[in-house]
């Protein structure tokens, strides 16, 4: 059992052989993608409060020092994005910020909220109303509160970083490995396409890389919502003693996660913080969501690359580029799917219906997504001639 698993009554035992295999497991066992895909988005960091302080992390700010996103801010910032032609607001924040600081609690009950699901809430249906999909990253949550989040997200996800009891994630607040299983456990039951992912570096073993993988794909053998797997390695920050990952140890992590997830399960690098160019032959198929407009707010020292770095990374790749929705092809409609989609379809329904009238909508942001969904958009970028 993994940290903290029985607390949640999460029972996932890794196969012994399975890991070994992994083990084994090279860059030359692998093939390259046959295509790259991203999104093109815009992030909204909703609050940089968290419960948590791990120690890599520069991302939230301490109690009297944490920002909150005001009603106006988001607004002006999901009309840029949609203007720019994003089809994605990323919402992100930390886990229960509400809970640990009061100023941000207090700031939300002036303005008419609870907590900060609530809001968090209202801020994807403002962004469906601008022309945006959300795609929310709010940290550990219940099933009743994926419940309530899943109507107004087309995805959602949260990093399950590693199954492993490591010292960044130490001190009094600290997350856990079954609190993070559960999340991913949770967010399948209510039917919600998930992203999650293992972050390189932190003082895991392989072995702990191993079964963390094999923890995913149980997860999404049982209930089939991982639409990808981020495979980010740390980088160094202010807050952080980590060295970055070899390239040498990014290959094989990459090849690894190709080997152990399925292969409708997108495996994704971030461009900004990995050696992109490098791992493309490691079965990567997917870049990310990149910001035209906004920074990531998460690595504020590591810049997006713009959309002509991407497709010269694809043309490096001698692979074509696309770009896709915040959700995977294989959770639309059928009627959204390109005629020549050949993934593995499913038939159960996992968008909302306010997701998918906004995507059936007759107007400029329907049209925009229909189009991107299908490759046939004006927004479509494929490999330079």
């Amino acid at each position: 059992m993994f940290p903290a698993a029985d607390e949640y009554d999460v029972r996932i035992t890794p196969d012994d052989d399975a890991v070994e295999r992994l083990l084994a497991v090279t860059p030359d066992d692998v093939s390259p993608a046959s295509e790259l895909t991203f999104s093109r988005n815009v992030f909204l960091p909703l609050t940089t409060a968290c419960r948590y302080t791990c120690t890599y992390c520069t991302y939230y700010d301490v109690p009297g020092e944490a920002t909150l996103m005001s009603p106006e801010d988001v607004r002006e910032t999901l009309r840029v994005g949609a203007d720019a032609g994003c089809t994605e607001a990323l919402f992100t924040f930390g886990d229960e910020p509400d809970d640990r600081y009061t100023a941000i609690h207090e700031q939300l009950s002036e303005w008419g909220y609870d907590d900060i699901l609530a809001y968090l809430r209202d801020c994807c249906e403002m962004a469906m109303e601008e022309g945006l999909l959300a795609h929310s990253n709010p940290g550990d949550l219940t099933e009743s509160a994926f419940e309530r989040l899943a109507p107004v997200n087309a995805s959602m996800g949260v990093m399950l970083e590693t199954t492993a009891d490591v010292r960044a994630h130490s001190g009094g607040r600290r997350k856990t490995p079954g609190q993070r299983l559960n999340t991913i456990r949770a967010a399948g039951k209510v039917g919600v396409p998930f992203t999650t992912g293992l972050l390189i570096g932190i003082g895991e073993t392989w072995r702990d890389r191993a079964e963390s993988l094999l923890a995913i794909r149980e997860l999404h053998e049982r209930y089939d919502h991982i639409q990808e797997v981020i495979i980010q390695n740390v980088v160094p920050n202010e807050r952080s003693s980590f060295d970055q990952p070899s390239v040498e140890t990014m290959r094989r992590a990459v090849a690894m996660a190709r080997v152990a997830l399925p292969d409708e399960v997108s495996v994704q690098v971030p461009p900004n913080l990995s050696p992109t160019r490098e791992l493309l032959d490691c079965g990567v198929d997917d870049l990310g969501g990149v910001s035209p407009v906004t920074d990531d707010y998460v690595n504020p020292d590591y810049k997006w690359p713009a959309l002509q770095e991407l497709r010269d990374i694809a043309d490096e790749g001698d692979v074509p580029l696309y770009e896709r929705l915040p959700v995977y092809e294989r959770y639309l409609p059928e009627r959204y799917r390109r005629d020549d989609f050949d993934g593995v379809g499913t038939d159960r329904e996992w968008l909302s219906d306010r997701v998918r009238a906004a995507i059936d909508a007759d107007n400029v942001h329907g049209k925009r997504y229909r189009g991107v969904a299908r490759r046939d958009g004006p927004l479509t970028v494929g490999s330079a001639d």
